[in-house]
Order: C-alpha cells, then structure tokens, then sequence
C-alpha cells in the first residue's frame, strides 16, 4: 500500500510540474514575467514565479517534501499557503487567467487582490 502511495505523490507532483511549466508559458504569452525552473529531468521539483505587478510577486514550489505558496507585494511576505491550500490558491490564479477582467479603458487585466 505505501510503495502505491508513493508512487501516486510523484506522478502528482509531475503532473503538477508540467502544468507550472504551461501556466508560465501561458503568462509569458500575456506579458507577464514568469518562470518555472525544475531540477534534473525527473520532474520532481520545481520553482514557479510570477510578477503580476509592481512589486507583486506570487512563487510557487513544489517538491517531494512540500508544496508552497508564497505571495509578496514591496517585499513582504504577504500570504504563505501550504499543501492543497496552495494549489486551490494556484487554481484560482490559472482561473484568473482563463477568465480576465475587462477594465473599464476596454484591456483586459488579472484581478487584482
């Protein structure tokens, strides 16, 4: 049961590499800076980040001991998630992202927090 438990964590944390991989790709497109670095070819760990805005940055990590959210605006800290909380909270971001708010000029925006 545990060897299956383990090898379920990895695919999980692949998978979720790969879609950090597109979302930084997608936010690129959209004039964004994003990133996501991996380590190695195994695709077991990654480091995402995304500036949204002056000083609003959103890093993401994912490995096989944890996975984080960590948002900051002027430098401080201002929200740290953990575990499912921080991949809701990147759902939400992937969603933002499907979904823009029309400004009232007529662009299209991420929403702000």
């Amino acid at each position: 049961m545990f060897l299956r438990l383990a090898q379920q964590h990895r695919q999980f944390v692949q998978d979720l590499v790969m879609n950090l991989q597109a979302l930084a790709i997608v936010l690129e497109r959209r004039g964004y800076p994003a990133s996501c670095y991996t380590c190695g070819d195994q695709m077991n760990s990654a480091s995402f980040m995304v500036s949204l805005a002056d000083n609003h940055l959103i890093r993401f990590l994912v490995s096989d001991y944890g996975i984080t959210w960590t948002e900051m605006r002027d430098d401080r800290e201002l929200m740290k998630l953990e575990g499912a909380e921080a991949v809701t909270q990147l759902q939400e971001l992937a969603n933002i992202i499907k979904h823009p708010i029309q400004t009232s000029t007529g662009h299209k925006t991420l929403a702000k927090r």
